[in-house]
């Protein structure tokens, strides 16, 4: 079977394989269980193989890249297109290997197994601040129905409760009591697990060297820094710093035509998780900038002279941004250079 390209639509059960000659006919059209998924391609001549960025999408890329085929993933979004008549496994295994063939489609990094477990830690983390922030908020209106009112900070209320609990005066009944506790319970175990995740980050930041230079950036934390190695590695599938600038979505939108140029607030596109932890970083270099005498600090203030805190606080992100692309690309040390106002 003479196969150059296959486009694989991935499921959890079953897989849709649709497979063309270096002609363009269609030599193959197939579903496959997923356990017989390893050795249908072990089979086969090393050809290229397409499939989107999904779940699963970055394990099944790299078993089938130690089998010696290239193997390609795209973003869902840019599949749609191609997709013929009414959505279906056999439509969509034919779009991806349509799609995997265009000369100028944008393909997504496949991770390695250390980036997936950086990343999974920090998904764990955002849902468990998540969490607490919740059981915050309801334990606050639990005590705001008995009369008393705590400031919405997690650290006021995480000292405030104790207190609350022994005071025997305040009007609090035994049955609400038993359910504070158990709130004050759940938020000091949500507090431990977070401490736990940090630590395992911190750990990983230690040990990759990637992680240490973006740390060398104002503004970028060790948070900024594992997540962002986590999710484009070396950045290597960015040409220049702006695409991946663009890829957080820290670039203008634009709703251009006639030849005039209109350009909006920023995209958004892109990891809205690394886009924040960016521009909170920004954030914390904006405020400190003034009486700093380094250049890129007077760049801050200048900036801050003639556009709102928001605005500036993005245009330090967006640089930052530009400056870990090339820190990952060219494997250099983060060093201070005259930035132009």
């Amino acid at each position: 079977m003479n196969i150059s390209r296959i486009g694989l639509d991935l499921a959890k059960l079953v897989f849709q394989v649709h497979a063309v000659d270096r002609f363009e006919k269609v030599v193959l059209r197939k579903q496959l269980p997923r356990s017989k998924v390893l050795s249908f391609f072990k089979e086969l001549p090393p050809c290229l193989v397409g499939m989107e960025a999904c779940g699963g999408a970055h394990y099944w890329a790299r078993e089938l890249s130690k089998m010696g085929h290239t193997v390609k993933l795209i973003a869902p979004q840019f599949v749609k297109p191609y997709v013929k008549s009414n959505k279906n496994d056999r439509n969509d295994a034919e779009a991806i290997c349509e799609a995997v063939s265009r000369p100028h489609m944008r393909f997504v990094a496949i991770k390695t197994t250390a980036q997936q477990d950086m990343q999974t830690l920090h998904r764990v983390r955002s849902e468990l601040i998540k969490q607490r922030t919740a059981t915050t908020n309801q334990t606050r209106g639990f005590l705001a129905e008995n009369g008393i009112i705590v400031n919405r900070q997690v650290q006021i209320l995480r000292r405030a409760l104790p207190d609350i609990l022994e005071d025997a005066e305040n009007g609090v009944s035994e049955a609400m009591r038993s359910i504070l506790q158990g709130q004050y319970d759940d938020l000091l175990h949500v507090d431990k697990r977070i401490a736990w995740v940090e630590e395992k980050i911190d750990e990983l930041a230690r040990k990759d060297i990637r992680v240490q230079r973006l740390m060398a950036i104002p503004g970028v934390g060790v948070l900024s820094a594992t997540a962002l190695v986590a999710a484009v590695g070396d950045a290597q599938q960015f040409k220049r710093s702006r695409d991946m600038a663009a890829w957080l979505g820290l670039v203008p939108r634009q709703h251009s035509s006639g030849g005039k140029d209109r350009l909006l607030g920023i995209s958004k596109r892109g990891d809205s998780y690394i886009r924040t932890l960016f521009i909170h970083g920004a954030r914390n270099v904006v405020r400190w900038a003034p009486g700093k005498e380094d250049p890129r600090s007077q760049w801050v203030c200048k900036v801050a002279e003639r556009r709102p805190s928001n605005v500036v606080s993005v245009a330090v992100a967006n640089k930052n941004a530009r400056i870990a692309w090339a820190i990952l690309t060219r494997e250099e040390r983060y060093h201070h250079v005259k930035t132009a106002a």
